[in-house]
């Protein structure tokens, strides 16, 4: 049945309600809020409705009684060969052989298009995720933020809403002077200086090669000893591991450490200090960027923080003008408790300047005055505590916060087999995407990092993932599509083509119970689709096509599409081509749907594997 059918008929059980309340049976102010759903029970028909028990209360009536005044009041259908009353009051709907079929019609009819919708037609939305600060490679929790940011956005698209994604470059404030002094001090290491270097400084190889490049292209030119850049500096943390073998500090500071460098920098730098900023963001940006690409995740836009600047002081003098904000220890503070927040925020300390909560506001701000109607933020579960400081800052604004969601994305933990595999370690290395990619595939990655719901932790086991049997889900899936190819491949050979006229003539054939099932869980794809766009679950549309790719291997196991006679070079009856035109007609329907499932996802659909 297609959507347009089921929503006939739920337009069939409106007007069995309007019936009743014409006739004093019902209210006349009920709200009708019944479901219609598929059954899973072939037997129990195609569709079942709940509407005589959610009814029965405001009725006044027994739920089962009610339920035959509702089936009389039914206008006739010729799609409805049959309805019958169930078990409390379930209203059951048995469908003509046409009605059953009429899905196949359209996923032929639309292909590619099968399943999407307008519904959100002229509605703009923005969906910002990964936004990792661009002071290192992406790691494998990025990646996850990635594959579900993308796929949302793809599910999104499907059902009309014009998506930009987008992904916010914090290329301004204290992280990015840590990552350039960082890298002047390996540029120092690299001209033959002798340098201490920082606890709380990045610590990896990469900032090594990019101090080497702007070595190779500036030579000496920017040396300046260790001790200049350290002078009156506060030491750096000096660290013991005490008995519980955990890390405790002994003395000194380092973030005092690492800001008097940063200050230090600047001041002996001067505008060249930018060089080295400059020379790490672009090295390591355009690492992110071909990370992403290669890993089929797009953006409309990159939104550098730095563009915004000049509107963190507008925006705080907004909050300013409507009191909310107040000065404290020499601190402004946002009345953040005003809005439900646990507590105060600062926006702008002792010493002048800004915080990165002041630009988050502004950077807010800047999207719903770009016109977005919805505002998604793909964020890592760390940041749980932030979102109710974003939504008072909107709502002090004046903008509405349920505009606005927010969707936590838990950690991941790789494993190999019952082996954990180590994340991380102070020496700044990590297992990146780019090392999982190369080891799992992206297809791989991209279906485990959403096979779960967001909020629910991952453990991605490598070797499952990599594995060529049902247990690999994956594998499984794009395997069902393989087979369907494989089955039209071997008719070809065999010197017969798809006959779509007879397919269709002959499609009351299938009436194996496995078929009946496999027709109306293709049915079921554009309200799958709905649903997972809607709730920003792509998990859910993975869940369908586990169950799609299931249903159809267990069919093409218990069924021949092409017969024996065909196989073994006879020449095959006119019943047995019908029943294989009937065959390979649902057969190319699956195909079809997992394709279109597959690249929602942004996987592959191989024809051969």
């Amino acid at each position: 049945m297609s959507q347009a059918q089921i929503d006939t008929l739920a337009s069939l059980f409106d007007t069995a309600v309007q019936v009743l309340k014409d006739k004093g049976e019902l209210p006349a102010d009920w709200q009708n809020s019944s479901q219609i759903t598929r059954t899973k029970d072939v037997s129990h028909g195609d569709f079942a409705s709940n509407i005589a028990m959610t009814a029965a209360k405001a009725a006044k009536a027994n739920p089962r009684a009610l339920a035959e005044k509702i089936v009389a009041a039914l206008p006739d259908n010729q799609d409805i060969r049959q309805i019958d009353i169930a078990g409390p009051g379930f209203i059951n709907v048995f469908l003509n052989s046409d009605a059953k079929f009429a899905v196949l019609n359209d996923i032929f009819a639309l292909q590619d298009r099968f399943g999407l919708s307008e519904q959100f037609d002229g509605q703009k939305v923005q969906v910002e995720f990964v936004s990792a600060n661009p002071t290192s490679s992406l790691h494998v929790g990025h990646g996850r933020g990635a594959a579900f940011g993308m796929s949302v956005a793809n599910l999104l698209e499907a059902i009309g809403y014009e998506v930009t994604r987008e992904y916010y470059v914090n290329d301004a404030g204290r992280q990015m002077d840590i990552l350039a002094t960082s890298t002047y001090l390996r540029y120092l290491e690299a001209n033959g200086e002798t340098v201490t270097f920082p606890v709380n400084a990045y610590q990896g190889d990469y900032v090594r090669d990019i101090a080497e490049t702007l070595k190779l292209q500036h030579g000496d030119s920017y040396v300046y000893s260790f001790e200049q850049i350290a002078k009156d500096v506060p030491a750096d943390a000096d660290y013991k591991i005490n008995a519980a073998g955990d890390k405790e500090l002994i003395a000194g500071d380092k973030e005092a450490h690492i800001d008097g460098l940063i200050a230090n920098s600047k001041t002996l730098l001067g505008d060249s200090y930018e060089l080295f900023l400059n020379a790490a963001l672009s090295d390591i940006l355009a690492d992110i960027k071909d990370d992403l690409n290669d890993f089929g995740v797009r953006y409309e836009c990159w939104f550098s923080e730095k563009s915004i600047e000049d509107e963190i002081e507008p925006v705080l003098q907004i909050l300013e003008d409507k009191g909310y904000l107040y000065e404290k220890d020499g601190n402004i503070w946002f009345r953040s408790t005003d809005f439900g927040d646990e507590k105060d925020r600062v926006v702008r300390r002792a010493n002048g300047q800004t915080t990165y909560f002041a630009s988050d506001i502004a950077y807010h701000k800047n999207k719903f005055d770009r016109g977005f109607d919805k505002v998604i933020n793909v964020w890592g579960a760390d940041h749980h505590g932030y979102v109710p400081r974003v939504r008072a800052a909107l709502l002090a604004l004046g903008i509405d916060a349920e505009r606005l969601d927010v969707v936590l994305v838990q950690f991941v933990a790789l494993w190999r087999g019952e082996q954990k595999v180590a994340m991380s370690s102070r020496s700044g290395q990590f297992v990146t995407l780019r090392e999982l990619r190369g080891e799992v595939g992206n297809d791989a990655a991209r279906f485990y990092y959403v096979a779960r719901k967001p909020e629910v932790h991952v453990d991605f086991d490598l070797e499952l993932a990599k594995s060529q049997s049902k247990d690999n889900l994956v594998y499984y899936i794009q395997y069902a599509h393989a087979r369907a190819c494989r089955v039209l491949e071997k008719l070809e050979n065999s010197g017969y083509s798809v006959d779509d006229a007879l397919g269709a003539e002959q499609q009351q054939l299938l009436v194996a119970a496995n078929e009946e099932e496999l027709i109306k869980l293709l049915a079921a794809y554009p309200a799958t689709l709905m649903r997972a766009a809607t709730g920003y679950e792509p998990h859910i549309l993975t869940n369908y096509l586990k169950e799609l790719a299931a249903l159809f291997h267990g069919w093409y196991d218990s069924n021949r599409i092409l017969p024996m006679s065909l196989t073994a070079k006879e020449t095959p009856s006119q019943d047995e081509l019908a029943m294989m035109q009937a065959r390979l007609r649902l057969s190319k329907a699956v195909r079809q749907v997992i394709a279109n499932g597959l690249s929602l996802l942004g996987l592959s659909a191989p024809s051969s594997m």
